[in-house]
């Protein structure tokens, strides 16, 4: 019976060595695909996926490039096209912000944020365009921010908003050339980042106790939902936003 869940060919992950990232990358290789985890500055998380990838056997390359150059794009063209698999996939992972106050945000901080989180997605899926095969799936990572307002989180709510959008329209143009588009909507998870944010550790504990299960959801819960959307069992998934939160936006 045809594992309908099971992956193949290359899947380019950006952000895809450290939290989320790390997690479907790890996720999508175990199942069947030949993933390339894109990263920027964290070498040591890229060395401590690679070892575990080694050790479990997985095919899981790396390029170090910039998404929001130029040169990093042309960089990330070369290792699809030097990877030698199909490219079937494309999860959208990479994303950064500046957490303040609105009174303290700056346009250099617009255009920072808005350049990777919004503008890199759009110019790596239109350079990447051609090289997708048939059947092949675009994931693009949002967060609960695109639609709530959230403390300190403006900007890169508002970019997750645009990210959102774009996703959708690319869904219906994309999809005559076989390929699906879809929006992946993470709760709040407990990954490294939040020790940097304002107030951090006081909002993961109201983010607890207002979801109904009681505790966040992890990444590898966020990666199993990554799989099935980009999966043959998603086939007639278009267009949709996957919230994976716990149940946390349900309650009032």
């Amino acid at each position: 019976m045809e594992n309908l869940f099971a992956l193949s060919g290359g899947v380019l992950v950006t952000g895809g060595t450290r939290g989320i990232g790390r997690a479907i990358s790890l996720c999508f290789a175990k199942a069947g695909a030949s993933v390339i985890a894109n990263y920027v500055r964290d070498q040591k998380a890229a060395d401590e996926l690679k070892a575990a990838a080694d050790q479990e056997g997985l095919r899981i390359g790396f390029c170090r490039a910039d998404v929001t150059t130029p040169q990093g794009l042309g960089q990330i063209e070369r290792s699809v096209q030097d990877s030698g698999e199909p490219l079937t996939g494309l999860v959208y992972c990479a994303a950064t912000g500046v957490h303040r106050v609105f009174s303290e945000l700056t346009t250099r901080h617009f255009d920072f944020t808005f350049s990777l989180n919004v503008r890199a997605f759009f110019e790596l899926t239109k350079a990447l365009l051609s090289r997708f095969a048939e059947r092949s799936s675009v994931l693009a990572v949002s967060s609960m921010g695109a639609q709530r307002a959230l403390p300190y989180y403006s900007l890169v709510g508002s970019t997750k908003g645009a990210l959102e959008s774009l996703a959708r329209h690319l869904a219906v143009e994309l999809a005559p050339r076989g390929i699906r588009v879809n929006i992946l909507v993470p709760g709040t998870i407990a990954t490294a980042v939040w020790k940097t944010l304002p107030e951090g550790e006081e909002r993961i504990a109201t983010a607890i106790r207002r979801t109904p299960t009681q505790r966040l959801v992890t990444p590898e819960e966020v990666a199993w939902a990554a799989q099935f959307l980009c999966s043959a069992a998603a086939a007639g998934i278009v267009g949709h936003a996957l919230v994976v939160d716990g149940g946390a936006g349900i309650v009032g």
